[in-house]
């Protein structure tokens, strides 16, 4: 019986939040070990499930670098990056997208179908939903077919959620003259919550979440402001590959997000314990310090 009362209780914990979201915009860049794990994506995609039955507005932008990887290598193409971006010649190209938008795409668009709700694999190249131009790393150097996006047309997105459809969205766009590009999934996500005007965007990743001590895995902050976020970053609290995760959530907020969330894609139903609980488990970033009233808002 306690057990019962337990599950009831997370119910209960849970019913603001599923009122106060009803009918908001979620962007969900979905990659890393939640896109690996089979335990945990199982898990993750019955959240995003739950999520559209209860009256969100899901959309998912995936990543998926540890499989084009895989792919690279099996047909002999090496890989390199600068700056954090894949220097991605033509013969890459071809087989990055045949990843992403070929396997990934389709096989995430069928899980999620499998898991109950009707879902759609599209890419950024679809009905023009992501223009782009080839971008230069900023010491220069040609990083071939990868792309900087210069327009968003969210057209796609609008008509599909308003057909009760999930869109499952692949960051392969392409220039206005045709040229295709592998676009940086995180880039992807923030440009597409903004141009939804999304209420949400949350990133899985494979950190638990902004830390108020880098070295203290206990000292991870449930909430911060842009503000903090600078002032810890200037004083080194937030270093290394921790940088660019962080500024990509600041990206969000600048972009128009309400609020941005990133945390830990490695925990089961890491979604569900983010957004429908108080306390969360990842660190929600937001403009400004806001009240008390539903404070994971």
């Amino acid at each position: 019986m306690r057990e019962y009362i337990e599950k009831a209780k997370v119910l209960v914990e849970a019913l603001p939040y599923i009122k106060e979201f009803g009918g908001i915009t979620v962007v969900i860049k979905y990659g890393g070990s939640a896109l690996i794990d089979e335990g945990v994506r199982d898990t993750i995609l019955d959240d995003i499930v739950l999520m559209k039955y209860v009256g969100l507005k899901p959309v998912v932008v995936h990543g998926g670098g540890k499989d084009i990887n895989v792919m690279l290598d099996r047909f002999g193409i090496k890989s390199e990056f600068v700056g954090g971006l894949r220097v991605t010649d033509a013969d890459a190209m071809e087989v990055i997208e045949m990843t992403l938008s070929g396997k990934l795409n389709k096989e995430l668009a069928s899980r999620l179908n499998r898991h109950g709700v009707a879902a759609v694999g599209i890419s950024g190249k679809d009905a023009s939903l992501l223009t782009t131009s080839r971008k230069r790393a900023s010491d220069g150097v040609d990083l071939g077919f990868v792309g900087e996006i210069d327009a968003v047309n969210p057209g796609i997105i609008h008509a599909l959620i308003e057909r009760d459809f999930v869109p499952v969205i692949s960051p392969v766009a392409a220039s206005a003259s045709g040229e295709t590009h592998n676009v940086n999934a995180d880039f992807a996500a923030v440009a597409i919550a903004g141009a939804l005007k999304a209420e949400k965007l949350v990133f899985l990743t494979d950190v638990e979440g902004v830390r108020a001590n880098a070295g203290d895995k206990g000292s991870v902050l449930s909430r911060a402001t842009l503000g903090q976020i600078g002032r810890m970053i200037e004083s080194g609290a937030i270093s290394g590959g921790m940088i660019p995760k962080v500024m990509c959530c600041v990206a969000g907020v600048k972009a128009g997000v309400k609020n941005v969330h990133i945390l830990d894609g490695r925990v089961e139903h890491s979604l569900i314990l983010e957004i429908f609980t108080k306390e969360g488990i990842g660190t929600l970033i937001e403009l400004e310090a806001r009240g008390e009233k539903l404070e994971r808002a």
